[in-house]
């Protein structure tokens, strides 16, 4: 039962960072599956993806009906990152656990610095012409292939990109990402499903938990600043990202030296062979 409460409290938050901000969903339910729920960080990353990826989906549909999705542009951008999420996705198993968990945690400080700075608006309204499709489409395979690597929806890069490349204003950007999320994440799970990581039951309980965050989120996007949340929200991530940064920068360069120290030893055992 505490297991379960605590699921469901976790799936509720990230349905409300989602709803309200259009992104964030991942930085929460990837540490919060490995380190309140024990799953190992692969199994995480795939479980990860399936829980923001459904509810990105229900969420842009909320959006869409008070009428803050820019269809077309979204589907654009998240079609440029299908291939390089489910490259993404394979590509993650190169690495183990604590290096997967470093270079998470980097990003979620390198996104929380982005969304402190707060001049996305400023920029957007000298971007308001004709957009640079060519930079969507490159933020797009960027954005997608973060998605499959990291288990990150990628809502905190996409939100900034649609309103800088594509002149969007916050609110019909907070929407739109969350069908550009969808796409996404249903690309890197498809590259995540063989490995056999996924915990189903988990996975439902943190999803029931996520409709009901997502109704109050996307009642709070319609009505509140979100500067101060979105603000607010990122000092919480770089609190986050540097814990996490710590735990796991010496487990990731002790395995490396285990790594090299292996190689070593079996070059000697071949060499006089």
């Amino acid at each position: 039962m505490p297991t379960m409460l605590l699921a469901a409290v976790i799936g509720a938050l990230i349905g409300l960072a989602l709803g309200t901000l259009g992104g964030g969903g991942s930085i929460l339910t990837v540490p919060a599956l490995v380190y309140l729920l024990g799953q190992d960080p692969h199994g995480a990353v795939g479980s990860s993806l399936m829980i923001v990826g459904m509810n990105a989906l229900l969420g842009a549909w909320l959006h869409q009906r008070a009428g803050h999705v820019r269809l077309r542009a979204a589907l654009l951008f998240g079609a440029a990152g299908i291939t390089a999420a489910f490259g993404g996705a394979r590509l993650s198993r190169l690495l183990p656990g604590p290096a997967l968990l470093v270079l998470f945690a980097l990003l979620m400080i390198a996104i929380a610095v982005l969304m402190l700075r707060g001049k996305t608006t400023q920029i957007a309204a000298e971007h308001r012409a004709a957009p640079v499709w060519w930079r969507v489409l490159l933020g797009g395979v960027a954005v997608g292939f973060l998605t499959g690597f990291l288990g990150v929806g990628g809502g905190f890069l996409i939100v900034p990109a649609l309103v800088l490349l594509l002149g969007m204003d916050m609110r019909d950007a907070v929407g739109s990402s969350l069908v550009v999320i969808a796409i996404n994440s249903a690309a890197g799970i498809l590259g995540h499903l063989g490995d056999g990581g996924l915990n189903w039951w988990l996975i439902g309980l943190l999803l029931g938990g996520g409709v009901p965050g997502l109704l109050l989120g996307a009642r709070l996007a319609r009505r509140l600043p979100t500067t101060r949340l979105r603000q607010g929200f990122a000092l919480f991530v770089v609190l986050l990202g540097v814990t996490l940064l710590l735990i796991n920068l010496s487990l990731a360069l002790h395995q490396a030296d285990v790594d090299v120290l292996r190689r070593v030893m079996l070059r000697s055992t071949i060499g006089p062979c």
